[in-house]
């Protein structure tokens, strides 16, 4: 089959993402020609979108040791890549080209302007300013190989050649910006090990009427803890976000992981502490004082200020007192249930909310299969591999848009 030099390229980066465009225009940088082929009629949809319309670009954490800790057991093949395009990079990369970041709370780092198509569109100049070329609503449709290195890929109606390929397709997390997972069955094929996607930072779904009636509620500095079968699993403080489907929030989505090993080992059950610096005892005797002090209030009202209206009507339910009953005709036990109920309002998990809900997703590629110097796969010599291709377990707070600007950089480098 003849190819015309329109067809032939250095460099054939598959998805137009976060990593892919970093990818393109690193390996143009170095002069290379490079053709980017993306699926959707634009690039960077799932970055457009990312932490909240705001993009959450990396995590402010200069250390690398310390950074590269909220990786588990990826750490150690993690700290290689990061010491040569870590945070720092991150950070010079983007505010020598005109965008300045603002840090707020667990060191999250975000844009100034608040906005992520403002991040998509300055990889996108950069790209073009070097001469990056784009075909959008271009889908791979085939990927042939012969012995070891890829010779070609195809769209619906033309065939590409490259030195080298990377493949920036992404993983599964936010699958209505086209981020499906399209990759891994063609890692499979060309000899990859595949370990299946499950959702890692998802909400968790709640059938409990009371749960999804709060909707909208966030409470703040709680402990969830977790049990199986009525055995203790885990715990976590923060905050939580009731929702029309159940719980979300930051504490919910770093359990999530946690939450969907135990599943198949029988009735996962949340408990919320809604004050675990005080024991039964030291909330009894609060509480005695705040009778003592409101004995001929409602007792709805003796907690205004302190509980949102919802949660006080579902602890007075579980304690079995009317809302509407005067404070000095609350018996002992029924203030020792009420004790009981603020310190354990529990409700059974119905499962996690799909990969349409996920923020990240874990599975993909082993990293023992890539050099983490150079993103090159070792199974197929002139590939590379980047971003949410790779089996991470990480949490949400810029991990994996700092995973994908290092892997994006590092095979751009060397592709």
């Amino acid at each position: 089959m003849h190819f015309d030099d329109s067809e032939h390229f250095d460099v054939i980066v598959i998805g137009g993402g976060a990593s892919g465009l970093m990818a393109a225009a690193t390996a143009a940088a170095r002069g290379r020609r490079v053709l980017v082929l993306e699926k959707n009629p634009e690039c960077g949809r799932k970055l457009s979108i990312s932490g909240g319309g705001r993009c959450n670009i990396t995590n402010a954490e200069f250390d690398v040791q310390l950074f590269a800790d909220n990786y588990g057991d990826a750490k150690k093949f993690l700290l290689s890549a990061f010491s040569q395009f870590g945070v720092q990079e991150t950070f010079d990369y983007f505010n020598s080209r005109g965008l300045q970041f603002v840090i707020e709370a667990r060191k999250r780092a975000f844009p100034i302007t608040h906005s992520a198509p403002d991040v998509t569109q300055l990889l996108i100049e950069e790209c073009k300013k070097i001469s990056v070329i784009f075909k959008t609503s271009s889908p791979v449709t085939k990927i042939d190989r012969f012995e070891g290195e890829i010779l070609s890929v195809s769209t619906r109606n033309i065939t590409y050649t490259a030195e080298s390929y990377i493949l920036a397709t992404g993983g599964m997390s936010h699958p209505e910006t086209g981020s499906t997972g399209d990759g891994f069955p063609w890692l499979s094929k060309l000899g990859h090990t595949v370990v299946t996607p499950t959702p890692s930072l998802v909400p968790l779904a709640v059938r409990e009427r009371w749960v999804t009636d709060l909707q909208g509620i966030t409470l703040k500095d709680v402990k969830i803890s977790f049990t199986v079968d009525s055995r203790k699993a885990f715990n976590k403080k923060g905050s939580i976000l009731f929702t029309h489907f159940g719980v979300s929030g930051p504490t919910v989505l770093h359990s999530a992981k946690g939450v969907a090993d135990i599943l198949p080992e029988g009735e996962v059950v949340a408990h919320i502490d809604l004050f675990p610096t005080l024991d039964d005892g030291t909330l009894s005797r609060k509480l005695i004082e705040l009778f003592d002090a409101h004995k001929n209030t409602m007792v709805k009202n003796v907690f205004a200020g302190m509980l949102l209206t919802g949660i006080v009507n579902r602890s007075l339910a579980v304690a079995n007192i009317a809302p509407d009953a005067q404070v000095n005709g609350v018996t002992k036990e029924q203030r020792t249930r009420l004790v009981k109920a603020l310190k354990d309002l529990s409700f059974p998990i119905a499962g996690l909310l799909g990969m349409d809900k996920a923020i990240i997703a874990d599975g993909g590629i082993p990293l023992s299969e890539v050099s983490m110097q150079t993103m090159q796969s070792k199974v197929v010599k002139n590939l590379f591999l980047t971003g949410d291709l790779f089996h991470i377990v990480r949490p949400s707070g810029g991990y994996s848009l700092q995973l994908c600007w290092t892997t994006g950089f590092l095979a751009g480098n060397a592709a």
